[in-house]
């Protein structure tokens, strides 16, 4: 297939992208590691021997974070529809994280524990209509957001990729009512024209 002009300078972006050459050089599967990097170094939030729940996980970079950082005491739980290669100290279960089947062998996986933090780095696959992918965007951070009050200790935490659009600020009110503080993250792997932010809900009520 021939490649468009579009497709040739994402590609040429890609390569030359700081943050990629940083991913491949310390051994992160992907660039969205420093986006979690960052936003950690800020809000401390993998501290050690915390139990962490990393939703949409493959391929698997920001779990790579967590259990670096969280260290032999504590728990990394990653979850996604797709497969990924093992990673050392990570309890990896495969499915929908919403199916009954899948929930349970998680339930199972935590001994009855509540997290100290759940995140999220998922995203619709896109249909290329601007108004489908937001509004199936914006549901799939409601599921997250339900699994997380579901599953943090109170006082635990909870980030989420969101897009700007449509339905944003309505998100946005919904994590408010479960969280006591609820802020805005941008962090520099996040490219400038992507429309991603992540909300970070502060101590869940």
């Amino acid at each position: 297939m021939k490649r468009t002009k579009t497709s040739k300078a994402w590609m040429q972006e890609h390569v030359n992208d700081i943050f990629v050459q940083q991913a491949k050089a310390r051994g992160y599967r992907s660039r969205a590691a420093f986006k979690l990097v960052e936003i950690d170094d800020r809000d401390r939030l993998l501290r050690p021997g915390a139990a962490v729940v990393d939703l949409g996980a493959a391929p698997g970079s920001w779990s790579q974070v967590a259990v670096q950082r969280v260290g032999s005491q504590g728990r990394v739980f990653a979850l996604d529809l797709l497969p990924i290669e093992p990673i050392a100290g990570v309890v990896f279960v495969q499915g929908d994280f919403t199916d009954d089947a899948v929930a349970q062998q998680f339930e199972a996986s935590l001994n009855g524990a509540a997290v100290d933090l759940v995140m999220s780095d998922m995203a619709p696959n896109m249909s290329g209509v601007p108004t489908v992918d937001q509004a199936r965007s914006i549901h799939l951070c409601e599921l997250a957001l339900d699994f997380a009050v579901r599953h943090l200790k109170p006082g635990g935490h909870f980030l989420v990729k969101v897009f700007h659009g449509e339905g944003f600020d309505g998100f946005r009110r919904q994590m408010q009512a479960a969280f006591r503080t609820v802020e805005v993250r941008k962090p520099k792997a996040s490219r400038d024209r992507s429309a991603e932010v992540y909300l970070l809900g502060s101590a869940r009520k």
